[in-house]
């Protein structure tokens, strides 16, 4: 579920926020037991509004259900690796792609100028975000140089929907590169 899993370490501390209440407001703070611990016995000043609030640790709960009854984690795993498959598929028919990376439904496609250099092409991926706008999906750009396309789905994203954003990634890329001469729809 975490994607630290993922990494091969185990951190200390670990916050999580929004999506925990899947648009509640709620927060939470998973740590061990010894830090928990530490904390507890120096006693420092704390004071939250909402701490502990019953109606937030309920909807937290549920959410919870929901992602273990639903099987929403193996959803994700299972619909993010058809779409890493797919959109490495558009890295080897669009030179401007240098790399596909993610975990889940969280993926990045990075575009640079020349694959061979990686020099970064914030342009184009600026381009590509506001042409899928204008297709009325929404992407955003990330990274230090503002090169890698983000996405970040809805749990409920399915195959159809994969099928649906490559083709529109695709033709966005194909317009804005300009191996396509028509407006896009």
């Amino acid at each position: 579920m975490w994607v630290y899993e993922t990494q091969g370490v185990i951190p200390d501390i670990v916050t999580i926020g929004k999506p925990m209440g899947n648009g509640h407001p709620i927060a939470g703070v998973i740590t061990t037991r010894e830090i928990a611990e530490k904390y507890r016995l120096n006693r420092p000043e704390y004071f939250n509004t909402y701490g502990g609030n019953p109606v937030s640790m309920a909807v937290g709960l549920a959410v919870l259900d929901v992602i273990k009854n639903e099987g929403l984690i193996q959803h994700a795993r299972t619909t993010g690796d058809m779409f890493i498959q797919e959109l490495r598929l558009l890295k080897e028919r669009h030179s401007c792609i240098g790399d596909v990376r993610g975990f889940g439904l969280f993926l990045g496609i990075e575009f640079v100028k020349c694959r061979d250099s990686r020099e970064p092409d914030e342009s184009t991926a600026v381009s590509v975000k506001k042409e899928m706008y204008r297709n009325r999906i929404i992407v955003s750009t990330e990274g230090r140089y503002n090169n890698i396309v983000k996405i970040k789905p809805p749990m409920s994203f399915d195959q159809d929907n994969v099928a649906h954003f490559i083709k529109q990634f695709d033709r966005a890329i194909s317009l804005i590169t300009g191996q396509l001469n028509d407006k896009l729809d």
